[in-house]
């Protein structure tokens, strides 16, 4: 009796572990069956902000940064969008409110914004953020930098292989450090070419004063200036309405201005901020971007000047010359090469 109930006890136990054994190879088939038909998870894009410190309108300096976040946008499908602030308070407040809105990189723009962004970030160190054209030094900010200076030292050589008066002069923005890259940078490069010329500089006061600046640069021509660089944002619309009326020569900033008038604005000086905006936002998206200070000169092709480093659709004026472009054409290469160096006046 014992044996037949030991059998009978034996088999159930088989019968049972068959069962048990089965039940388990079916729950793993099961759930990857579920899991196969589950639908795919998908990531929402990064959202990227850029928040000007003024309107976007005549200064070409935020416009080209607007361009060059959107076509980032664009080319890596993130959702991007702009904000213009109205006046000084209205910045930190744009830069809270991203920061609320949860944006991914919030980027923003010159030494107007540095002392929101000094706050807002400091206040938010997990968040990303980004200013071009100045230096904030937190750890959760990537600062973008140009060295103008290198730009201005060929737009100075120029203007004194071309002046036929040796009377070289330049409107200003403000007095401040930030312009000494431009006023000291060119008279360097001015030195390098004609040490005999003299050299005029005069300050707006703002960078949004056509009528001062086209006063200022009247009173440089009065002096004998044939040549004018205009380098007052917003205020070089009055130099070029002197230049205009009096038939000197002038330069613009930022972006190719010969093509408005290539009679009288016979150069541009050059500033890629819709290129390192772009730059910004692709090494974000690639996973490349890092903090800290980022410098872009001749070299990087941050900086530049119209038929020396990029190609223009104006014709070159005869005040310039093809003989002048190529003189300058060298001293650009030995700049990029380390043969010359043009000191930063910051530093």
């Amino acid at each position: 009796m014992k044996k037949t109930l030991l059998s009978i006890f034996a088999v159930t136990l088989m019968l049972t572990g068959c069962g048990t054994a089965k039940n388990d190879t079916a729950a793993p088939a099961a759930t990857k069956a579920a899991e196969a038909t589950k639908a795919p998870e998908t990531k929402s894009p990064k959202k990227i902000i850029l928040i000007t410190p003024e309107k976007i309108g005549v200064n070409p300096f935020f416009a080209q940064e607007d361009e060059g976040v959107k076509k980032a946008g664009k080319e890596f499908g993130v959702d991007v969008k702009t904000v213009e602030s109205t006046d000084a308070s209205a910045i930190e407040q744009n830069l809270r409110a991203a920061v609320a809105d949860n944006y991914d990189l919030i980027i923003t723009s010159s030494f107007e914004s540095e002392d929101a962004l000094k706050k807002v970030a400091a206040e938010n160190p997990k968040k990303s953020f980004a200013i071009i054209d100045t230096v904030v030094d937190l750890p959760n900010v990537r600062s973008v930098v140009f060295r103008e200076h290198e730009a201005a030292y060929l737009l100075g050589a120029a203007a004194g292989l071309a002046t036929k008066k040796n009377v070289v002069g330049m409107v200003a923005a403000l007095d401040i450090p930030l312009i000494k890259k431009y006023t000291v940078g060119f008279q360097e490069g001015l030195k390098s070419t004609n040490p005999n010329a003299k050299f005029i500089v005069n300050y707006v006061g703002s960078f949004t004063d056509p009528a001062k600046a086209k006063e200022l640069a009247l009173t440089q021509f009065a002096q004998g200036a044939d040549f004018i660089a205009a380098a007052s944002a917003v205020g070089d619309l009055g130099v070029f309405e002197a230049a205009k009326e009096k038939g000197f020569y002038t330069s613009g900033q930022d972006i190719d201005r010969t093509v408005t008038d290539p009679e009288h604005i016979v150069l541009s000086q050059l500033k890629g901020t819709d290129s390192v905006a772009y730059q910004t936002v692709k090494d974000f998206v690639n996973g490349t971007f890092k903090f800290g200070a980022m410098d872009y000169g001749l070299k990087e092709d941050g900086v530049g000047l119209t038929f020396v480093t990029k190609e223009s659709k104006s014709k070159l004026s005869p005040f310039i010359g093809q003989d002048v472009v190529t003189k300058v054409k060298a001293i650009k290469d030995d700049i990029v090469a380390g043969k010359v160096t043009v000191p930063n006046p910051l530093k």
